[in-house]
């Protein structure tokens, strides 16, 4: 790949711009990792913030780099990459994430970081310069990772209801409000692990094109500090307007139900992460507490809701991409 002429100022910008991306990342998913734990009173808010925050980083010392490989390398051309293209999609993916958020829509940071990617690529280069594989896999996954959350989601729920089938409702509250401070602590490490390294690839994909490291270098650790302790900032501050959504207007959820969701999830996104494919965070934890949901019966999720969620899943890559192709073009004549 050629080395693009970018100066250490536009540098510094868009590396704080990734990393205000990262912060907002944080912020806008809080609620995949806590809205259950909280809405079933098993912590306070802001203690379950204080724990998914922590979980956040800790990530960064169980999962290896395999998603930012994908998001760096496996997604859009190296060889059209500049810092026209990384503002482009970062300021895509931000201002998704901004609309998103006032709205109170829990949409995914990852995949309108995606569109940003894809739209800044195509106003540059054409369809061409997108990898069709790496793409194909990250759409893929819009359907599978809150299909496998819905599933896995289901078979805790069942299994577990099993398990407890002779005890008393009391007993199995108990029981609950202990495992899902481990399942709540688990989907933070996933969420950590998957979204940060999103991040972590595009600071990445921008230090290869300016030349400041090569295509065949590790990540520089004071990247992958940054970014996870930037998504474990953003998650302390919470994005309260979705916590309520996520965690109660789906359907109603009871501790049990809470650790059954977070546990599927939980599962969906560790694989995800292992496997290098960045997942939504926020659709695998949506998929798991319809699951869940759906066990007693159909009727308890509110499928109106859900629904609405579902839109702002479908518009996300497409409005993303649009907003991000406006700011490549834009781009050129400020940065």
């Amino acid at each position: 790949m050629e080395t693009a002429n970018i100066s250490l100022g536009v540098i510094i910008f868009l590396v704080v711009l990734a990393l205000a991306f990262d912060f907002m990342n944080g912020f806008h998913d809080a609620a995949n990792a806590i809205a259950t734990v909280v809405s079933t009173r098993v912590l306070k808010p802001h203690t379950a913030v204080m724990l998914a925050a922590f979980c956040n980083v800790a990530a960064i010392f169980v999962f290896e780099l395999k998603v930012a490989a994908t998001v760096g390398k496996g997604t859009i051309e190296p060889s059209i990459i500049d810092h026209y293209v990384v503002f482009g999609a970062l300021v895509g993916a931000i201002s998704w994430n901004i609309i998103t958020w006032y709205y109170g829509i829990p949409s995914s940071s990852s995949h309108a970081l995606i569109g940003g990617l894809i739209g800044a690529a195509i106003a540059k280069s054409g369809p061409g310069a997108l990898i069709s594989s790496g793409v194909i896999k990250v759409v893929a996954f819009i359907l599978i990772s809150p299909l496998l959350g819905m599933m896995l989601g289901t078979l805790m729920m069942i299994l577990v209801s099993w398990i407890f089938r002779t005890s008393t409702p009391r007993r199995v509250d108990k029981w609950s409000r202990r495992l899902q401070l481990i399942s709540a602590s688990a989907y933070a490490l996933g969420h950590g692990g998957n979204d940060a390294q999103k991040t972590i690839g595009i600071i990445w994909m921008l230090l290869i094109a300016a030349g400041v490291t090569q295509s065949n270098d590790p990540v520089p650790v004071w990247v992958v500090i940054c970014c996870y302790t930037a998504i474990g900032f953003g998650t302390a501050f919470g994005g309260w307007r979705i916590i309520k959504l996520m965690g109660q207007k789906i359907t109603k959820l009871r501790p049990v139900g809470g650790f059954c969701a977070q546990t599927g999830g939980a599962a969906t996104l560790f694989l995800a992460t292992a496997l290098g494919i960045p997942v939504s965070t926020t659709h695998t934890i949506t998929g798991a507490i319809v699951g869940v949901g759906a066990t007693k019966k159909l009727s308890a999720v509110r499928w109106g809701i859900a629904g609405t969620i579902v839109w702002a899943w479908v518009l996300t890559i497409p409005f993303s991409a649009l907003i991000a192709a406006i700011f490549w073009y834009l781009g050129q004549f400020f940065l």
